[in-house]
């Protein structure tokens, strides 16, 4: 027989139980955008931060911490309160390169973070100006072991950096590299034909590879990207070459598992959106949404690939 007791025990567990599951979050959450706004990271980062914020039904702030190739905003994710509320959109330079690059280590990639959800791999592509002479990865591969070369980056230490040493040592070839602060200094040299080779986040070169301004010989994902299905992969020419800039979700350590789980539902939710699929499609952005599990692989995975790169560019900074 069910009695009135039972009823109001049953009664108060379910309120209980639904006080715990709405407790996280009950007020805004801060997104750190470890760069400076208009860059990919920055507009992956207001896309998610808008549609996660109906998914949890609070507002999911964008803060923008530039500096330091990321460092900066990562090392203040790192130190804030463990409890949701401030979260970061990491990067392959936050969580593989930077740990690996920077003398000083101002945090640690694993240690220091509970890890959300893997949200997007972004291509790179290797790309020339119309005056180079190869029209293929092979026929560059080929130039370059008859004549000096030059390719422009968005700087040292840099994933698109990064991108042409690995093509450097797999190709076999000496090609020399010339960095700047950021994709639009090296883009404006590469159109003006003062340095022939660029890698660059294909968002960012795709305009002028559409106008022609730019040859795209290769993209650096193991496949093509979906908006330019012309462009080879670089690993059609170099089996194994993969290369990418990618965009995930990450929490200090020590948060709650309630808040991961929370924050990493909300991501889920947010890019199987179709309206979120679509925006990403405009710049090949490649959708994953991982569980907290697979991102921390991920990173693992990562760091042990770029390490015998950057110790064999010899790569560093203070």
């Amino acid at each position: 027989m069910i009695t009135r007791r039972i009823l109001l025990g049953t009664a108060l567990a379910l309120g209980l139980a639904g006080t715990a599951a709405a407790a996280f979050p009950d007020r805004s959450i801060t997104l750190v955008i470890p760069f400076a706004a208009g860059g990919s990271t920055d507009v992956v980062g207001r896309i998610v931060a808008e549609r996660m914020s109906k998914e949890l039904g609070q507002q999911v702030v964008v803060q923008n911490v530039g500096g330091a190739g990321g460092s900066l905003g990562a090392q203040q994710v790192a130190k804030a309160d463990p409890d949701g509320y401030t979260i970061l959109m990491g990067t392959v330079a936050t969580h593989a390169l930077n740990p690996l690059i920077l003398k000083q280590k101002p945090y640690d990639p694993v240690a220091d973070f509970a890890p959300v959800s893997l949200l997007v791999l972004v291509p790179n592509v290797l790309a020339v100006h119309p005056d180079v002479p190869a029209q293929t990865v092979q026929e560059l591969i080929d130039l370059a072991k008859k004549e000096p070369l030059a390719y422009a980056s968005s700087g040292n230490g840099t994933p698109l950096h990064l991108s042409g040493e690995l093509f450097k040592a797999m190709a076999g070839v000496q090609i020399d590299h010339i960095p700047y602060k950021g994709s639009g200094p090296a883009l404006t040299d590469v159109l003006g034909n003062q340095v022939p080779i660029i890698f660059d986040n294909l968002p960012s070169a795709s305009g002028h590879i559409s106008s022609g301004k730019l040859r795209a010989l290769g993209v650096t994902t193991a496949e093509r990207a979906p908006s330019f299905p012309d462009v080879p992969a670089i690993a059609e020419t170099l089996p194994g070459y993969e290369t990418y800039s990618w965009n995930a979700l990450f929490a200090p350590a020590g948060t709650p598992s309630d808040a991961i789980e929370a924050l990493a539902a909300a991501a889920q939710a947010t890019m199987a959106d179709p309206a979120v699929a679509e925006r990403m499609a405009e710049f090949s952005a490649t959708i994953v949404a991982s569980t907290p599990e697979e991102l921390a692989q991920h990173v693992k995975a990562e760091m042990a690939k770029w390490e015998p790169v950057v110790q064999d560019a010899n790569v560093s900074m203070d």
